[in-house]
């Protein structure tokens, strides 16, 4: 199956000329790229969130490979959805389903399940897509949609297997975890609450992830596909994590009492 762009023209560009020219301007200029194991990155429209978006991609390394984590802004039929073969349409060309790992991931976490159908109109893992493609055109993708009702337990169940199934595939692989961070509260509770989660990455633990978002009541809506992703960067050897950008919505809009928080964040 080849999925179309669901919000294309909407949260981005819909014109490939102008959507290559609006991640150029976004990414910045952010050195020479480093490799990394996993990279956590905002899913809003690229009007607010792109900055963040464009730098932490303009400065990782993207490889052939990437495994694209979002959360389910819509109920999903299984926990963890992906899509397993096809093909993701955006303006900027078509990103094939890499295939033999996806079916290594299934294998190897019986939550997983084929689920095209939990994609269709889905925006947290499509946004990330044409920052993909803008670095890598190669680039082939394994997208897994992640239930809010994931618990931490299964999410650590993912993370493992992410990791025993990327480590086997032995291609070097990118893992995306998409997530905003604090939404429509005021800026400074989004820099004190947001601070507290990211802290929580930076340290490499995801089970304090997981309990700082619930206790203290965070909307970070991605801290799930983050969980999972920090479990799995942990089991491929991850050492450290660098904060790349953050900001939040009302540095677009002006308007500082209900923002959005974004965060740009490599795990090396």
């Amino acid at each position: 199956m080849k999925r179309k762009a669901f919000v294309a023209g909407q949260f981005y560009p819909g014109d490939e000329e102008r959507l290559r020219r609006t991640i150029e301007e976004v990414s910045g200029h952010q050195g020479a790229p480093k490799k990394a194991i996993a990279v956590i990155s905002p899913h809003a429209g690229y009007v607010y969130s792109g900055p963040v978006a464009g730098a932490v991609f303009a400065s990782t390394v993207v490889p052939r490979t990437v495994v694209i984590l979002g959360p389910g802004h819509r109920e999903i039929g299984s926990i963890f959805a992906i899509q397993g073969r096809g093909g993701w349409l955006t303006p900027l060309g078509e990103s094939q389903i890499e295939a033999d790992l996806a079916s290594q991931i299934m294998k190897r976490c019986a939550l997983v399940e084929e689920d095209e159908q939990a994609h269709l109109w889905e925006h947290s893992v499509e946004v990330q897509l044409p920052f993909i493609q803008y670095h890598r055109k190669d680039a082939a993708i394994v997208p897994i949609c992640v239930s809010h009702d994931a618990g931490y337990g299964q999410l650590e169940t993912l993370g493992r297997a992410l990791a025993e199934a990327i480590r086997d595939f032995g291609r070097e692989t990118l893992i995306v975890a998409s997530t905003d961070m604090s939404h429509y509260v005021s800026q400074k509770t989004a820099e004190k609450k947001d601070m507290l989660a990211i802290r929580k990455v930076l340290e490499l633990d995801p089970a304090g992830l997981f309990e700082t978002v619930t206790v203290e009541r965070i909307s970070m809506c991605g801290y799930q596909p983050t969980s999972a992703a920090l479990v799995a960067a942990i089991g491929l050897g991850a050492s450290g994590a660098e904060l790349v950008r953050y900001q939040t919505s009302g540095e677009t809009t002006g308007d500082y009492a209900q923002v959005v928080g974004y965060a740009g964040i490599r795990v090396f």
